[in-house]
């Protein structure tokens, strides 16, 4: 599995686009999603095992509605699962949680991405609950995995980007605003 310091992996993937517009809206409702898409920004790409199924679309919806927040950290979401972008596209149209939400869900079909980041449950054959946050310049900064059967939770992840975008050393529980830890106030103290 990739892990923190590595490079994000290349990729090319169909989406459904965010938003009314993945809904039908002007033009299709798909895009081509790739890693030199959104350059310059901090990258957050969450995985989920399988659409039309439980816990899925209560993560996906809580990425939704945190998506200004991430955004106004100069950061775009991107959702992934091996379904193709035309189950994604009618779940979201069966499934209020996730009708009008502004994150594209890209289609792995081939399982190439989540082959490349070492992701797939290895008896299901799906991407487990896998969360990263990537920078810039395409590095992974932070990885987080959860098996199938548990939710993972947006707003940490949302402080760990917060957290990460300080450059600074942030202790357990640290949220933006306070202050990251000064070492020689620490050995000071001491």
């Amino acid at each position: 599995m990739l892990t923190v310091g590595d490079t994000f992996p290349a990729f090319k993937l169909t989406a459904v686009k965010g938003g009314k517009d993945g809904l039908g809206g002007p033009g299709a409702p798909f895009t081509e999603v790739s890693s030199d898409s959104d350059a310059g920004k901090w990258k957050v790409v969450f995985f989920w095992p399988k659409d039309f199924t439980f816990i899925c679309p209560t993560e996906i919806a809580a990425f939704g509605k945190l998506n200004r927040e991430f955004a106004d950290r100069d950061t775009v979401c991107y959702g992934v699962s091996c379904d193709s972008e035309f189950v994604h596209l009618n779940w979201r149209l069966h499934n209020d949680d996730i009708r009008d939400l502004p994150i594209p869900m890209l289609a792995d079909v081939k399982r190439e991405l989540s082959t490349a980041l070492g992701i797939l449950d290895r008896d299901a054959g799906v991407p487990l609950r896998a969360t990263f946050i990537v920078d810039p310049a395409g590095t992974i900064m932070h990885v987080g995995i959860n098996g199938l059967n548990v939710g993972r939770n947006p707003a940490e992840t949302l402080r760990i980007l917060d957290a990460l975008q300080t450059d600074e050393l942030c202790a357990c529980n640290w949220t933006k605003g306070e202050d990251g830890l000064n070492p020689i106030e620490l050995f000071k103290a001491a």
